[in-house]
This record gives C-alpha cells, structure tokens and sequence, in this order.
C-alpha cells in the first residue's frame, strides 16, 4: 500500500522534494554544538546514511555561521538551518544550506521596532538569492505574545494556527512559495487539531510534522505515533521528524521510528497507541537534545525523571524537562512541575514561578518533594 496524500505544492529542499506527492522525508537534528565541525560533520553524515533526507542543525551565533562553511564541504546531506533571536545571521548562513527555519515567535526580539513583515520579506529575498527554501516553524512555548494574547490562555492551538496562517499568507503574498509549515506542540491532540486546521485552511501548503518535547523512548515515539497516525491517515503530512531525547550517538533512533511509522501505514497498521493505558497519566515531556543544550547530562536527567516518578504515573500532572534557554522558559510555564537545564544548575519551576535552582546531583530529589506536595494538595 501506498501512504494517500493530500494535493500540497512541491517545494526544492536541496536533493529532495516535498509534497506534490513525493514520498514523505523523515527529518532529524544535530545535538553536536556547530562550531564543533568535525563532530557536527561526523553526526549530519550519520543521520543522513540512516536515511534523513534533511538534517537540521542550529545556528545562534556568528561563530556558528562561520562553521557552516566548511560543514558544508564536508558533506552532501541536505542541511536545514536553525535560527533562533538574531535573523540576520541568514545571509552568513544561506550559502550553505539548502532550507532556512525560522519561529515567527522569535522574530520581535530582535530588531523589535521592524515590522515582522518586513523581516519575512527579509528571509524571502535571502532565499531566492541562494536557491533556498524556508520553513515556517511554530513552537507552542514560543508562540507571539501578541498572538497568545487574542485568545483564551487555555486556548493552545489557536495561536499557532493563526501565526502559521499570517505568515504563510504574507510569503505568498510577496511571490515566494518555496516553504513549508510546522505546527509543533507536546501534546499529540493540539497537534492533530492544528495541522488539521491549517491544512483545512491552506491546504496547498507541504507540513511538516511532529511532536515537540515528545521525550524519551518509548514514550517519545508512542506520542508521536498517537499525534501522526491520526494525520497522516487523512493524507495531511509531507515530511515529518520523531523527536526523541537520546544521546547525540543515538539520534539515528529518530530515523528509524519514523521510518517504522510510515512501514505501518502504509501496510495498514493504523492503530493509535492509547498514551494513558500506555504510559499512564503523568505526562512526562522533554525535548530532543540539540546544540543549544548547554550540559549533556540534561540528557541522562530526562531518563532519570522518568524512572525516579513512576510511582506517580497516575496522577494528572505534567513535568517538563527542557535543555535550553530557548524553550526552556516557555515550555516548562505550562507544566505542573517544570526543569530549565542550564550548565550547572537546573532552575526548578512550579507553573511560570521558580521555586529554587539546584545542582543536577541534587535535582532529583527535590523534584520528588514538590511532586508529592502536588499529590497532597490534589488529596485534600
């Protein structure tokens, strides 16, 4: 059996092409830190002989861009870049990528008094230069204020189909059609309503897939798998990524559970993992491990969460372990329980207030203590 496709226009991604039918590309994304070459290098080969069509890899500072030059004559591999608050390291790294992906809710921290329109036309101009395509990448941790503040603070998904929907509209409307969209959220069913809700509106748009800070396996790729099979059922879907927290030498694992994933569609095996008989009620999210992860022990951490609370595992809390400045603060706002991994402490967070920091020794134990203060309090 085939995977049936929704009409989506074709986009150029260096050696691949997504949508107008083509087979749907799996994704992945370098943890090494960019300005190390050789290791960067070493991994975006690796990840690509395992059967990643694009390898994204971060760029936040100019030491970052400077590297993409000579990553890029170390390899073939169709290189997705990453940029975070500072857009204008675009046209140091466009020469060397093959797609730019930007989060339209990072775009008012830099340069706050331009218009966001004219920063999109920015990327567009850059891109057309050097033969790239671009990426309209919404985080639901960093969606635009402005945009969060139009509706309901329950309210997650329509945010982020609104920004996705302005910002496509504003490409297109300035005669650059060569993007794609992705709408990522932890959770698998704000996923599903907002891929489903832009692909209703703006159909003719490639998607891209997944579910941020899924975690670790299994649990990571149960959720992505409860998020994507319901999507990829109704042909809404061009390239996806399973966002797993593994080591940077794992991150293969990425590739072949999306590659299992597409396998069982196509052969028919469409049953949607049930995430609470599964994995319980305690949900328990963490983000893949990339450069901007400032300690590799966050890694090692993620896993140590999971075990440490599975007596807890039915009861209705969330605990989010992040590895980042980037989305660490945002995500870990919508958690019960939140950890922002920093070098050498993890700031410890209930809702948006932080309530201590702590060595990565002694984190463990006092996540326990406020996690029992929420079963007592739920008790009471």
């Amino acid at each position: 059996m085939t995977i049936q496709r929704n009409p989506t226009r074709e986009v150029v991604i260096g050696s691949v092409t997504i949508g107008g039918g083509h087979p749907i590309v799996l994704q992945s994304m370098a943890a090494t830190k960019t300005y190390d070459i050789d290791a960067t290098v070493a991994t975006v080969n690796m990840l690509s002989s395992s059967g990643a069509g694009i390898v994204r890899i971060a760029a936040d500072t100019k030491k970052d861009a400077r590297a993409l030059a000579s990553i890029r004559q170390e390899t073939e591999a169709n290189l997705s870049v990453d940029l975070q608050e500072n857009y204008r390291l675009a046209e140091e790294i466009a020469p060397y990528v093959n797609k730019i992906r930007y989060n339209p809710g990072h775009l008012h921290h830099f340069e706050p008094q331009l218009p966001w329109q004219d920063k999109v036309k920015y990327f567009a101009d850059i891109a057309t230069k050097h033969d790239c395509a671009i990426r309209i990448g919404v985080n639901c941790g960093s969606v635009d204020p402005a945009k969060q503040g139009k509706f309901d603070p329950e309210d997650m998904v329509s945010p982020m189909v609104e920004s996705a929907l302005e910002h496509a509209e504003c490409l297109d409307s300035i005669g650059f059609s060569r993007f794609c969209v992705s709408l990522k959220d932890s959770n698998p069913q704000h996923v599903i309503e907002a891929n489903e809700r832009f692909a209703a509106a703006k159909g003719d748009v490639p998607l891209h897939l997944g579910v941020t800070e899924a975690g670790v396996p299994p649990d990571g790729i149960l959720k992505t798998r409860a998020a994507l099979i319901p999507l990829l059922t109704k042909g809404i879907g061009d390239t996806l990524r399973v966002s797993l927290t593994v080591p940077n030498v794992q991150k293969f694992e990425e590739i072949i559970s999306g590659r299992e994933l597409l396998d069982d569609i196509a052969a028919g095996r469409t049953d949607v993992p049930d995430l609470e008989a599964e994995l319980g009620r305690l949900n328990i999210i963490s983000c893949p491990s990339c450069s901007r992860v400032e300690n590799a022990a966050f890694v090692t951490l993620a896993q140590q969460v999971r075990e440490a609370t599975r007596y807890a595992a039915d009861e209705p809390f969330t605990i989010a372990v992040m590895g980042c400045r980037v989305n660490g603060p945002g995500e870990t706002d919508h958690a019960d329980l939140g950890l922002w991994c920093g070098a050498t402490q993890v700031n410890l967070k209930r809702k948006s207030q932080v309530v201590g920091a702590y060595s990565y020794e002694e984190i463990i134990p006092k996540l326990l203590e406020y996690l029992n203060r929420l079963i007592e309090e739920k008790e009471e």
